[in-house]
């Protein structure tokens, strides 16, 4: 089943990555500068075929198309022996996310994004009631899930005990008053962080097996920050205080 990618960004990243593009459609008499010339380049040193066509047949495949379209193989997932795989090779403490039914496209590329900028091992997500790997989430993601090993598992709360086994803590993200400050987690074990739902948080079962639950502080009148948003802000500590412990462990 084929689909259609969107955006010069998201398809130069994706030729970049070396993912299998079946052909690229381009709109007649765009001009060919930038981020486009680098893109036809590559789709000509890849062999991808690259066919001229109306703008309004564009229009008819995506919004927002920058006069470029791509058409992909579906998305093809890792399984968890690969992720868990590369902390090992890096020779570092495991780094995953964990996503506990996350259904907004914008979302998940925002989260994809801010996975990939801060080097996670990997991204494990829900088969059901949850966004997987689309065309939107691709270009939400500016292409960064072409640098990610993403996995798809219909159970997560089997998965943690998987992650469990493999001495992977596990660290849930939820605005509850039993949660810790995420200020005082300790980021430098092997981890996962968890994130949940836009409405309903962390289902019962995942919060239940989570080892540790942390909240972000709210000081404003708003009581919680949308899960990119928050997320983000949380890989990005971990990450942060991460780097610091390597350096001092050198």
């Amino acid at each position: 089943m084929s689909d259609f990618l969107y955006g010069r960004h998201a398809i130069l990243e994706a030729l970049r990555a070396g993912r299998v593009i079946e052909e690229i459609l381009i709109a007649r008499g765009v001009h060919t500068r930038g981020a486009l010339e680098e893109l036809l380049a590559l789709a000509k040193s890849a062999n991808v075929p690259v066919h001229g066509v109306a703008r309004e047949e564009l229009d008819r495949l995506a919004r927002n198309h920058q006069g470029v379209v791509a058409r992909i193989g579906e998305y093809r997932y890792t399984d968890i022996e690969q992720v868990l795989a590369v902390a090992p090779a890096r020779g570092e403490p495991a780094f995953l996310l964990m996503l506990d039914s996350v259904q907004d496209p914008q979302n998940f590329g925002t989260l994809l994004r801010t996975a990939e900028a801060v080097g996670v091992d990997g991204v494990i997500i829900a088969e059901r009631r949850a966004v997987g790997v689309t065309a939107a989430v691709v270009k939400a993601s500016a292409g960064a899930v072409h640098h990610l090993k993403i996995a798809r598992v219909t159970n997560l709360a089997r998965t943690i005990e998987t992650l469990k086994r493999a001495n992977v803590w596990i660290v849930g993200v939820e605005n509850v008053p039993e949660a810790q400050d995420f200020a005082g987690m300790d980021y430098t074990l092997p981890l996962a962080l968890v994130l949940g739902s836009e409405g309903a948080g962390l289902s019962r079962l995942v919060r239940e097996k989570c080892d540790f639950l942390i909240r972000l502080p709210m000081w404003g009148k708003v009581s919680s920050l949308n899960v990119a948003v928050a997320g983000s802000i949380v890989l990005y500590a971990a990450k942060q205080q991460r780097e610091k412990h390597k350096v001092a462990q050198a």
